[in-house]
């Protein structure tokens, strides 16, 4: 079968890394590249979501947190880090 070449650009840093994964899994680059136009092709789309980027999971646990914790009244607020590391500092020797 005739072969076509094809040229893309992409970031040393994400080749370097892709091409680490791929080895992992047992091919090189033309062959992760292949299978995912060979099951795009199939599938008529792109074979997997494509979504903007979102914080993951731990993010937004995260920033639930500090949204719950800005929203109580009685959370300590402190004025330099120096007050805040003393008050730590006087409840670790009160223990």
């Amino acid at each position: 079968m005739p072969m076509s070449k094809v040229t893309i650009r992409i970031d040393d840093k994400l080749k370097k890394d892709a091409e680490e994964l791929f080895n992992e899994l047992g091919m090189n680059m033309t062959t992760a590249f292949t299978v995912f136009i060979k099951k795009a092709v199939r599938e008529q789309r792109i074979p997997f979501e494509i979504s903007a980027d979102y914080p993951n999971l731990a993010t937004r646990l995260a920033m639930e947190e500090t949204e719950r914790i800005l929203r109580d009244p009685n959370r300590k607020t402190y004025s330099t880090a120096e007050e805040m590391m003393g008050d730590i500092l006087k409840d670790e020797i009160q223990d």
